[in-house]
This record gives C-alpha cells, sequence and structure tokens, in this order.
C-alpha cells in the first residue's frame, strides 16, 4: 500500500513565504485527522526548521528554494519532508544549548532547532543530489 500526497510546495528560502509553508503544512495535519493541540505543536516545529534554513542555509550563496511534501508513507503514518540546496546541515548532530546558564551568558542560536527536536521525536535527515533533506513522521 503506498501513501497519500497532501501537498507539494517550493518557494524562495524567504521568510515572507513563511505562512504559506506553515499554512500548507496545517491544512495537511488538519486533514490526517490531528487534535488542534498536535497541529500546533507541528506547525511550531516545522516553523521553526524553516525559519534555521531562512536564515542560515544560503549564508554565502544566492538565497535558494525550500520544498515542503506532506502527505502519508505506506504506514498511511503522516510526514512532512523539507528540503534545500543550502550548505550541508543536520540538525540532528547540533549539540543541545545550554538552557542552565544565566541567560545573558548563553550562546546565541540553538533554540529553534531544540525546540523542533523536543516537539517531534522522528526525524531523520540525509544529504542527496547536494540537498539537505529533512523528514518529520508524526
Amino acid at each position: 500500500m503506498t501513501g497519500e500526497l497532501f501537498s507539494q510546495i517550493q518557494l524562495p528560502a524567504k521568510l515572507e513565504y513563511l505562512g504559506i509553508f506553515i499554512a500548507s503544512v496545517k491544512d495537511a495535519a488538519e486533514k490526517y485527522g490531528f487534535a488542534r493541540t498536535r497541529i500546533s505543536e507541528i506547525e511550531l516545529a516545522a516553523e521553526e526548521i524553516l525559519v534555521n534554513i531562512f536564515n542560515y542555509a544560503y549564508q554565502n550563496a544566492e538565497t535558494g528554494c525550500v520544498q515542503v511534501i506532506t502527505g502519508t508513507d505506506g504506514n498511511r503514518r503522516f510526514f512532512i519532508e523539507i528540503s534545500d540546496t543550502g550548505i550541508p546541515f543536520n540538525m540532528l548532530q547540533a549539540d543541545p544549548p545550554d538552557l542552565t546558564s544565566d541567560i545573558s551568558l548563553r550562546k546565541i542560536g540553538g533554540l529553534g532547532v531544540f525546540l523542533a527536536r523536543e516537539l517531534i521525536n522522528d526525524i531523520s535527515y540525509y544529504r542527496e543530489d547536494n540537498k539537505n533533506i529533512l523528514k518529520i513522521r508524526v
């Protein structure tokens, strides 16, 4: 049995398109039948990942595109696949942020990745054809 494709969007990796990406993820999660609370968590995780891509993936190059695909896999499990052609970055290997030091002494960054990893426990990453591909399964 194969899965079902809910949406596939490819747009420039710019903050101005965040709302379109998130609306697509939200619509797909609603179609799948998640409770409102879980949809909010899925939206927040996707937002943190996308903002990270927008801000860091294309630092030394012209802005590229981001593709977001939503659907179900062969086991009817909901997924979100986010891919970009930016610099290689595996968020799963990122060090967790310092949450214990005084806030004025903490290194900037890392909270968005940490939050996404806390909200979604099944995330995989691979690099293929010069693309970062992050797959979230819920």
